[in-house]
């Protein structure tokens, strides 16, 4: 877990906030509304790594012999890890490219689901997953957590295929604490990466102060 000095909320122990300095320099870079796209997607892939780091950080790993230009010596590599990235399109792709540079091996997911624009509520469109999906450890990544709705419909559509809670983690950028108590609530044995945890959600159910709406920013839409 990362040293924080952030404070992580009572209503949860299962929330890893990644407070390094080098994260919270790039998250400002990454709120400011005058941030173009280009310049976003580049961050919330940096920063995707870097969540990536602590998510990984449990992996186990056992004793190899290597030959250096000088000598043998025994080093370490992963031990038999499997792992799948699943994006929730279409905001999380931003993240995928990070998460491939930290784990090269990992195969991709997609799980498509949309906020409707009235209930707020989440509609599922698209699910395409490795075959062995519930062998892997699974990192479902999405910059944001809002309501929680996307989040805990994707874990749920996880389990369903298997996936024991234990083997989920979740992979955002910002987080309301609203989204935080709905995963909480729908299991809380899935752990929770974000480099912040912000003041609340808006009547438009958007992250105040957040960063807008991220797909938008990473693809140029409105």
């Amino acid at each position: 877990m990362a040293d924080s000095n952030v404070a992580i909320p009572d209503y949860s122990k299962k929330v890893i906030v990644i407070d390094h300095p080098m994260v919270q320099h790039k998250l400002t870079i990454l709120r400011n509304k005058d941030t173009g796209c280009k310049k976003f997607r580049e961050l919330v892939k940096e920063l995707a790594i870097f969540v990536g780091y602590e998510a990984t950080r449990h992996f186990q790993l056992e004793p190899i012999t290597v030959e250096t230009p000088i000598c043998k010596t025994t080093a370490y590599t992963l031990k038999g890890r499997k792992v799948a990235v699943v994006p929730i399109l279409r905001a999380g792709l931003g993240m995928v490219e990070g998460l491939l540079e930290l784990i090269p091996a990992a195969r991709v997911g997609h799980i498509g689901i949309y906020r409707d624009p009235q209930t707020h509520l989440p509609i599922e469109y698209y699910c395409k997953l490795p075959d062995d999906i519930d062998t892997r450890e699974v990192l479902i990544v999405d910059p944001m957590l809002a309501t929680g709705g996307s989040a805990t419909a994707a874990i749920e559509l996880l389990k369903s295929k298997g996936v024991p809670s234990r083997q989920i983690r979740l992979l955002v950028i910002i987080a309301a604490p609203e989204g935080i108590q709905a995963v909480v609530d729908a299991d809380p044995d899935v752990n929770i990466y974000t480099c912040a945890i912000d003041e609340y959600l808006n009547d438009h159910a958007y992250i105040v102060p957040g960063l807008g709406d991220a797909g938008d920013r990473i693809f140029g839409t409105k």
